[in-house]
């Protein structure tokens, strides 16, 4: 608390001490004040220091932005071609060797492949023997009296055994063939033995059936032809569907894979026992011979049945379809399709389809090796082989092989396989294996790896794989991870950000091993290694601190002076930050979309520790030196720990992608105290140099606009210097609350003070310069000094946001509370508005000596426009005037910039308009032409100024002395007539917005007989008349009359009788007047109610007034000008009593002496005026 309130003391303190600039407006000439004006130009030298100082300065900070901007740029993945760099061997790995007597035997079991090849090759297979022979020598280095030989050894071996694997899935829309709309299906299916190519055509049109018609079976000569199978296999029944699924595996030998054939049968189940039955009972039967004792015996069965049941055929089994397929019809890798059914005859109906797996393989093989390993293991040897073959001979970037090998590769894998009656995961796995191997010495593209495991988790099937197998399946899984680990420990090196290609092998690496963790199989066989990410966040780790040793081994930063040092240290951070950013940008994002490992959490929290020990150690020799040393801090030393502060602070900053447990107890969270008292000294200097580089601004300045706008070169520099120094303390971010304030202060004060002494000096060199040179020159001059105000004004303008000042109030609010939030909004708004104030007065000096340069000018035009005879149209009399104005507005135009230029017009604009107030109340009584030349003078330059909306806004110009010259010069021009219409125009205007005056009110109606143009006008009652006699009554009477007189010139007024002693009188009395269409029809033309108090012995009193335009009365469409006007409410009229005197327009007919209608007019408002006067 005490620590608390001692901060809050000395900030307010400092507060305090904040002098604001108005009250060291001109301060005394001081030796330590560098901006202090004097005649002896500053040393060459000291200038040049400063300019190379803010040199240096801004080559730090755009240092750190190139450094960034690199980074990132690199992490863009360009269009870079290169080769990755080459990535780790495994020393370890020892692949394995194969002898020439293994070889041998490899080749041999290749040849027996293509020997036995079976099946209707497609198109991406080669079918000719001679061309995979020819590859097959290629692939295995084969002499050709070497494969002669084993080629022979093959074809006087035993030819290859076959057999067949169906596999019955399911049907789907099948016949319905019971009553309730379903069928009970079946399948019986079997092989026909071959046939000669006589009896094929012969039965080119007949179906076969395991089950005929009981007529047709016993017109039969032999069992023989109604089934020539050597087995016959049947499928569960599956009750009342259409769709049955059945899911049931056969194998069938086979003798004549050339010319055998599939044959399969779907029957609908109906009697108790049925062909289904009874073949599985025969099933049951061993020692049977012959085919046809055998069908023989199932028909028998059928038949046995049928007569047992009705003695009809309705309890039969019902056919539901066919299907055969030729064996040579086969596909090398088989069948796995939906097989329309067909019918027995063209007579039969049947619909529906099936869906069949079917697949050759040998059941038998003639070869050494297969006689000694595995099917699986000569897979993977033969596949090996081919492999190493295929990429040694990859021309165009091998590192990128997809493991996509030659169509006769392909051919004799895939013979093989399906020969050897490998499952698709046993091949997955073998594939797996096999490049996952290969790729430890020779490096693959990993999206074939990454492919290769979503194969073996597609078709995982954990009871498949045992043994053998599930033993090398781990293996591989476990070296590939420990290889992909090496690799990410070495990461920088060997997938750099710098090659897009080098990233995208690494992304797809992490990928596969994220979807390793995720495999079933990895699950089942490396039950284990549950924890990768563990093992992931080591190699990190790992890799981190090797790299930064390995930098600081680069850089040597404890070698040298300790100025030296620094500067070392710095290249080292600059390092860590850019790693950092690479693992930001790139790095962080491949780990966590493949394997959710946060790399920039682990790497940046490693190299944030260990940058910081290694600073915190370098700073306090740097205290320590500079406590020796009197405190004195020279300006190279502080370059380089300011480069040291900023590079730290954009260590620092990348915290903010941290997660927010983790951002918190960093090294680097209170770096900023380390260069506490450093930093106060170097910002010191930094405030010197800008004075300096100022003051020698203003000096060389030549006053000339620069290309890019309209202020000089010494504006651009004040602007450019305080930016700098608002970049450097951008980049200091300084981050404890009451040291933000106190540096926000000072710079605040040092900005403001500067620009105040910057534009007083400009100020000063005009003044001096100003004597001796042309007006046009010279206002070029002032021009540019304007613009160089007001580009300094607007710059400090936005301090408030580039100085954060509301962050300095929040931060002082936590702080120091509400009265410290107070203190710092006063403290810095105060030196803000000062310099506005100071500025503006700057430039109102400049402004004041530009126009004053035009006076003379502009009296002697305006003169001449007042002396003009009348004989001269308005157009020549102005147009002096104008061609100077035009010629100045040129300059102005070229040289101001348009806030300037907006106030040097409008300070213009009230100088002319007072000139020719000041010319219009000189020539009073003068002829009318006089003021239709000055009204058509002020309405030209009024559009002069305005510009067509590019100059003075309207509304701006036509306030202030616009409107009263304008009404002044509007009067002037008006006849006596014409102002006495006018003045009963604004009294009906004023009369609209009367509300429930003090006054009083009078109800009337009033109403208009169109045929006889007379109006009728009917005075009610009034109420609530104001006391005019000693009783606190009144004697009112009501005077009516048309007005204006010279528009109703036969028009009388009348009068009501006279009710005493009344405040509320009822008068009810009627009064008709003429009036014309031509009368009415005037805006101004109205009836008039003057309500008299009377008096006896003197004048009566005037009480009040109120006006109603005829127009409500008389104008056709009114119901006032119709029959039922009588019938209309009554008008209530609120009085009001304005002394007239107090109208323009009353003065400007008094001033007209010698006009008789304007004189009466006045006299009798007068009189009126008068009576108010004596109450």
């Amino acid at each position: 608390m005490t620590t608390l309130l001692d901060l809050k003391s000395s900030v307010l303190r400092q507060v305090q001490r904040s002098q604001s600039l108005r009250s060291r407006r001109e301060p005394p000439p001081c030796a330590s004040s560098p901006l202090t004006h004097c005649s002896d130009p500053l040393p060459q030298r000291v200038s040049e220091g400063s300019m190379e100082f803010f040199e240096r300065m801004s080559s730090i900070l755009v240092k750190q932005d190139n450094m960034l901007r690199g980074s990132q740029a690199e992490c863009q993945r360009g269009t870079d071609t290169m080769s990755p760099p080459l990535e780790h061997v495994d020393q370890a790995f020892i692949p394995d060797t194969i002898s020439r007597r293994e070889l041998d035997l490899l080749y041999e079991e290749a040849v027996y492949t293509v020997v036995n090849r079976v099946g209707v090759p497609s198109p991406e297979y080669v079918a000719s023997e001679e061309d995979l022979f020819t590859y097959l020598l290629k692939a295995f280095d084969m002499a050709e009296e070497e494969h002669d030989i084993i080629l022979q050894k093959v074809q006087e071996s035993k030819r290859a055994s076959f057999s067949l694997r169906v596999s019955v899935m399911k049907g789907k829309n099948l016949m319905p063939k019971d009553a309730n709309g379903y069928s009970d299906p079946y399948c019986m299916l079997g092989i026909l033995l071959g046939q000669s190519p006589r009896e094929s055509e012969e039965k080119k049109e007949r179906k076969f059936s395991f089950r005929k018609r009981k007529e047709k079976l016993e017109k039969r000569s032999s069992t023989k032809e109604v089934l020539a199978a050597r087995c016959i296999q049947v499928t569960e029944v599956k009750p009342e569907t259409l769709n049955p699924v059945w899911d049931e595996h056969f194998v069938f030998d086979i003798d004549d894979v050339h010319n055998d054939l599939l044959h399969l049968d779907i029957w609908d189940h109906d009697d108790d026992v049925s062909v289904a039955e009874a073949c599985k009972k025969l099933n049951e039967v061993s020692g049977l011979r012959g085919m046809g004792r055998y069908f023989k015996q199932i028909a028998k069965s059928v038949r046995a049945n049928g007569s047992s049941s009705s003695g009809s055929e309705e309890n039969a089994d019902d056919f539901l379809g066919c299907i055969n397929i030729p064996l040579h019809e086969f596909p090398v890798v088989g069948f796995d399709k939906w097989f329309k059914l067909e019918p027995r005859s063209s007579a039969s109906k049947v619909q529906g389809e099936c869906h069949l797996i079917l697949k050759l393989f040998t059941s038998q093989r003639d070869t050494a090796l297969t006689k000694r390993d595995t099917n699986v293991s000569i897979h993977k040897k033969l596949l090996t082989q081919i492999v190493q073959y295929e990429h040694g001979h990859v021309k165009r970037e091998p590192y990128n092989w997809n493991g996509q090998v030659s169509p006769p590769a392909w051919t004799v894998l895939t013979h093989h396989a399906v020969q050897t009656d490998l499952s698709t995961l046993q091949q997955a796995i073998i594939r797996w294996q096999c490049y996952s191997g290969h790729h430890r010495t020779q490096r693959l593209c990993y999206s074939l790896l990454l492919r290769l495991l979503r194969t073996v988790d597609a078709e995982w099937d954990p009871p498949a794989v045992r043994g053998d197998l599930e033993r090398q399946l781990s293996d591989s899984f476990r070296l590939y991870t420990e290889h992909c680990l090496c690799l990410m420990k070495n990461m920088r090196q060997v997938f750099p950000c710098a090659s897009p290609a080098a990233i995208t092998r690494y992304d797809l690496m992490l990928r596969g091993i994220g979807y390793m963790q995720t495999m079933q199989a990895f699950k089942t066989v490396c039950p284990l290694r549950n924890e990768l990410h563990l093992d992931i966040t080591t190699a990190i780790k790992k890799g981190t601190a090797e790299w930064y040793e390995s930098v600081v081994a680069q850089y040597k930063p404890e070698e040298g002076a300790l100025e030296e040092q620094l500067k070392r240290l710095v290249q080292v951070v600059d390092a860590a930050c850019v790693d950092v950013q690479r693992a930001q940008n790139t790095y962080n994002k491949l780990f966590y979309s493949a394997v959710k490992v946060d790399f920039f959490s682990i790497s940046y929290r490693q190299l944030e520790k260990l940058v910081a020990d290694d600073v915190n150690i370098a700073m306090e020799r740097v205290c320590g030196t500079l406590e020796q040393e009197s405190s004195k801090l020279t300006q190279s030393m502080g370059e380089t720990i300011f480069e040291l502060f900023v590079s730290l602070k954009i260590l620092k900053g990348f915290r903010e992608f941290l997660p927010l447990k983790d951002a918190k107890m960093l090294a680097l969270s209170g770096f900023h105290n380390w260069f506490k008292s450093s930093i106060h000294k170097w910002l010191q200097i930094v405030h010197d140099r800008s004075c300096e580089r100022i003051r020698r601004a203003v000096d060389i300045d030549k006053l000339e606009a620069v290309q890019e706008g309209k202020h000089s070169a010494s504006a651009v520099e004040v602007t450019a210097c305080f930016s700098q120094v608002r970049e450097i303390w951008s980049q200091l971010a300084w981050p404890d609350s009451a040291g933000v304030f106190i540096f926000v202060t000072r710079l605040t004060d040092n900005f403001c003070s500067e620009a105040v002494c910057y534009s007083e000096m400009i100020t000063r060199r005009i003044e001096r310069n100003q004597l001796g040179r042309d007006h046009k020159s010279l206002t070029v001059q002032l021009c540019v000094a304007l613009n160089n105000t007001e580009h300094v004004r607007v710059f400090l303008g936005n301090l408030p946001r580039d100085l954060d000042w509301q962050g300095v109030e929040q931060a002082m609010e936590e702080s120091c509370g509400a009265e410290g939030k107070e203190q710092v909004y006063k403290a810095l708004n105060g030196q803000l508005y000062n310099v506005d104030l100071d500025l503006q007065r700057e430039a109102k000096r400049l402004i004041t000596l530009l126009t004053e340069k035009m006076l003379p000018e502009l009296r002697r035009y305006i003169q001449h426009i007042s002396l003009s005879p009348d004989s001269i149209n308005n157009d020549d009399a102005v147009s002096p005037l104008m061609k100077y104005l035009h010629d100045t507005m040129v300059i102005l135009s070229e040289s101001l910039v348009k806030e300037n230029l907006a106030r040097v017009l409008q300070s213009m604009w009230e100088l002319l308009l007072q000139m020719i107030l000041d010319t219009i109340a000189e020539n009073r009584g003068v002829q009318v032409e006089f003021y239709n030349r000055f009204q058509y003078t002020v309405e030209t330059l009024l559009q002069f100024f305005h510009s067509e909306g590019d100059g003075l806004a309207l509304e701006d110009m036509k306030s202030g002395d616009y409107k009263v010259l304008d009404e002044e010069l509007r009067l002037n021009k008006c006849s006596s007539f014409e102002l006495i219409e006018q003045y009963f125009l604004e009294k009906i205007s004023l009369q609209r917005t009367l509300k429930h005056t003090r006054f009083g009110r009078i109800s009337v109606k009033c109403y208009y007989d169109a045929p006889d143009q007379r109006l009728t006008v009917e005075i009610l009652h009034a109420a609530d008349i104001i006391a005019l006699d000693a009783n606190g009554l009144s004697d009112p009477f009501v005077i009516v009359e048309l007005c204006p007189h010279h528009l109703f010139p036969m028009a009388k007024s009348q009068r009501t009788q006279v009710k005493l002693k009344t405040l509320h009188p009822v008068f009810d009395e009627l009064f008709y007047f003429h009036v014309s269409p031509e009368q009415y029809r005037h805006r101004f033309a109205c009836l008039t109610f003057t309500v008299m108090d009377y008096d006896w012995l003197s004048t009566n009193d005037f009480a009040g007034e109120a006006v109603a335009p005829l127009s409500d009365f008389c104008w056709p469409g009114r119901p006032n000008a119709s029959a039922a006007g009588k019938s209309l409410q009554p008008v209530i009229l609120h009085l009001s009593r304005n002394k007239p005197s107090e109208k323009p327009i009353l003065r400007m007919l008094d001033a007209r002496v010698g006009d008789r209608e304007a004189q009466e007019f006045v006299r009798r408002l007068k009189e009126i005026e008068k009576s108010m006067e004596e109450e």
